[in-house]
């Protein structure tokens, strides 16, 4: 048995207690050398972005930033996790995204940087686009498009607006980092090629901002007091515009649209037949420009778009518990044509379910328990 003065390590070996206490010094000495390491390697881990010409450019991270992280990384691992979420609203309100890694983390930047060329400016958040929500609206409604990739598609329906919508209707195209189809089509957009006669804006984005990012962009650049969110799958063969607008002149009206769905527990949501829905459809949505401005903006970690139009028709309409919500106005018989929505279709089927999932999570987490905002709640 080993004496006062020593202790047996883990093979048997006897150790005096100075070699103990010089072995602790040392494992202190590493220990605080590790941070260091850590804590630099963080500072200059900084983003790398690509310009047009190929140079490469970085960003520092901020030293609040930094210390806000490491503060979040002890949190987390005393299983704080208010602290923890509180600390990273802190860091995502300084422009900055941090992802777990481990005990470790990274930090990249919010947003990608706004690129200007060729004669326009290609935006990296949908906050940089400049906003029009504080001038006076203008005309009748604005018609916002996201454009991503099949290019059939969006000339479709700009086809059917050009030849249906009543005067006063203008236009905003979201050029989402599109593909280069696309963008060649967009371009030739902004000629003055396929717009019909109608006022035709493209907000162009410098990466994918994802489906709540591009609408967002979309709406801020809306000059009408309605804005009308139209999916490029649908075909316009009539004027759909006019009656939307008339819908949302009446007050307590909130979202009017061509497809309505209603559910009896905010859990599972059905086809809706033409009258008051819990829900727009995200393929025709209406609104107040108005009201975005007051509501608004979309949640951009809605990237994905499914599930997206419940949670914005929820928000349009909701006027807190214990008073009686807005209205959702499914409106039969407007000249639409769903085509096949190619954003459902290109993905795999687990994939697609999973994002699915993930937007509706969002939904519970905010309106999980407001069933006062259901027409015919179960």
């Amino acid at each position: 048995m080993a004496g006062p003065s020593t202790m047996v390590d883990a093979a048997g070996a006897r150790c005096t207690r100075e070699s103990v206490r010089a072995y602790r010094r040392a494992c202190d000495f590493r220990a605080r050398y590790r941070r260091w390491v850590g804590r630099e390697y963080h500072r200059l881990s900084m983003a790398d972005r690509q310009a047009s010409d190929g140079t490469v450019t970085r960003r520092r991270i901020p030293d609040e930033v930094l210390s806000a992280a490491h503060a979040r990384a002890a949190a987390r691992a005393a299983r704080d996790w208010t602290e923890a979420d509180r600390l990273r609203a802190q860091i995502e309100a300084a422009g900055w995204k941090i992802a777990d890694r481990g005990t470790d983390f990274a930090l990249t930047p919010a947003a990608e940087p706004d690129l200007p060329g060729d004669g326009r400016t290609r935006y990296g958040a949908s906050a940089n686009v400049p906003s029009r929500l504080e001038e006076t609206p203008v005309g009748v409604a604005t018609v916002v498009l996201v454009a991503t990739d099949w290019p059939e598609d969006l000339a479709r329906a700009l086809a059917g607006l050009g030849e249906h919508a009543p005067e006063g209707t203008s236009v905003v195209v979201v050029a989402d980092d599109p593909s280069t189809d696309q963008a060649a089509a967009l371009e030739s957009l902004e000629a003055g090629a396929g717009t019909g006669g109608l006022p035709v804006e493209v907000v162009w984005t410098s990466a994918r901002l994802g489906q709540a990012g591009a609408v967002n962009s979309g709406v801020r650049r809306a000059p009408g007091p309605v804005v009308v969110l139209l999916d490029t799958s649908v075909e316009v063969t009539g004027d759909a515009i006019g009656p939307l607008v008339s819908a949302l002149e009446e007050p307590s009206a909130a979202v009017a649209g061509g497809w309505g769905i209603v559910s009896r527990d905010l859990r599972r949501f059905e086809d809706a037949p033409p009258g008051d829905v819990d829900a727009i459809e995200a393929y025709c949505l209406a609104f107040r420009r108005a009201d975005f401005a007051e509501r608004g903006p979309l949640d951009e970690r809605f990237r994905f778009y499914r599930n997206l139009d419940i949670w914005w028709s929820l928000v349009l309409r909701d006027e807190g518990r214990g008073s009686v919500p807005r209205r959702a106005v499914a409106l039969g018989g407007l000249p639409l044509v769903r085509h096949e929505h190619r954003g459902y279709a290109g993905l795999a089927p687990d994939e697609r379910d999973r994002r699915s999932k993930r937007n509706f999570y969002r939904i519970i987490d905010r309106f999980g328990s407001r069933r006062d905002l259901l027409v015919r709640p179960g």
